[in-house]
């Protein structure tokens, strides 16, 4: 009966508290929200100047006194009080309206996060207006996200490329039965296309503009139609902005480093696999999932390097939210998939 009351008087909530973006699924609405993870404010007073969209718009152009900053890193807080400000603001726009109890909310987080991490995340989450806080690792969210029968005694595989984090694991049976976790995404991905750039080409890019050239031209995998872009920068040798061309081919080769490390990643886990799993999986494939899954030509050279089926999903950027969605619409059915000490 408590449970009930408690039903009609909040919202429960899902959250993706992503290094790049922060996803958030309210029960019985779905996705509400979807929001860079960024926050503007003022160095001196610590005054927010403003929250997600229109504070990414301000990253690189923003006077001496305001900062433009990503409270994550690597899929973990790195700036405890911007994220609990950031995740509060967030709650505020899902929301709408203000309810009598205050929600419970599951947070994904990486399946390789210390206890001190985890501790942080459910702080945040708590002082940011949670009732109750409940952790659930990435790779299981976006493996129940996509319909894979995470109960059951079959292996089922998973990739998410998330941006400050990859996510590799085999599940079976509510568990993960081994993983690999690497501090590599897409984040990682922008910053060697402005390392390439400013040393093949003595330009000066910002990481905005690295993530509008790996979406328009980049590529992990060789293709027929290589294309070109103009990009905009300040050149080092005169100090004045200038615009060149940059080709598709430079940019497979600039990522060529960060790809591999997600390649090398996934082998190591295909070697950890126990052998009855192994074959399941080479069955049914891995599936690939998250915002960096999109970048072109991945699924191709990940089954050239595997030699196994890569599923490359729908909208794999709300994989994970919706998998913690359906675990907070049938809590008591995905309950061990909940993170041992990920409860508050």
């Amino acid at each position: 009966m408590l449970k009930r009351l408690q039903g009609m008087f909040t919202n429960d909530i899902a959250i993706d508290l992503g290094t790049a973006n922060t996803l958030v699924y309210i029960k019985g609405k779905g996705i509400v929200l979807n929001q860079p993870s960024v926050v503007a404010l003022d160095k001196g007073s610590g005054k927010v100047y403003a929250v997600g969209a229109e504070a990414k718009a301000m990253l690189g152009k923003t006077p001496d006194q305001i900062a433009a900053i990503r409270p994550m890193k690597d899929g973990v807080i790195a700036d405890f009080e911007v994220t609990e400000y950031m995740l509060r603001e967030f709650i505020k726009m899902a929301q709408k309206k203000r309810h009598f109890i205050a929600p419970r909310i599951v947070v994904c987080v990486p399946s390789g996060i210390t206890e001190v991490e985890k501790r942080a995340v459910r702080d945040s989450a708590k002082h940011a207006g949670a009732r109750e806080v409940f952790l659930v690792a990435e790779p299981m969210a976006a493996a129940i996200g996509v319909g894979l029968p995470v109960d059951q005694p079959s292996g089922n595989m998973i990739i998410d490329i998330g941006g400050g984090t990859t996510e590799i694991a085999v599940i079976a049976l509510n568990g993960i039965v081994c993983d690999t976790s690497i501090r590599v995404g897409g984040d990682e991905l922008d910053e060697a296309i402005v390392s390439y750039i400013k040393k093949n080409h003595n330009l000066l890019i910002g990481d905005q503009t690295a993530e509008n050239i790996k979406k328009t031209i980049g590529s992990a995998h060789k293709f027929d139609d290589e294309r070109e872009m103009e990009v905009k920068g300040l050149y080092q040798v005169s100090g004045v902005p200038k615009t060149m061309k940059i080709s598709s081919m430079e940019i497979r080769e600039a990522l060529q480093e960060p790809i591999q490390a997600i390649c090398d990643a996934l082998k190591q886990s295909l070697e950890q696999t126990p052998p009855e799993l192994a074959a399941d999986i080479k069955d049914r494939g891995i599936v690939l999932t998250g915002g960096g899954a999109l970048l072109k030509g991945l699924p191709e050279l990940l089954r050239e390097q595997t030699d196994l089926p890569i599923n490359l999903m729908d909208d794999p950027l709300f994989c994970v939210v919706l998998g913690t969605g359906k675990i907070l619409d049938d809590f008591d059915r995905f309950r061990p998939v909940i993170m041992k000490g990920g409860r508050t």
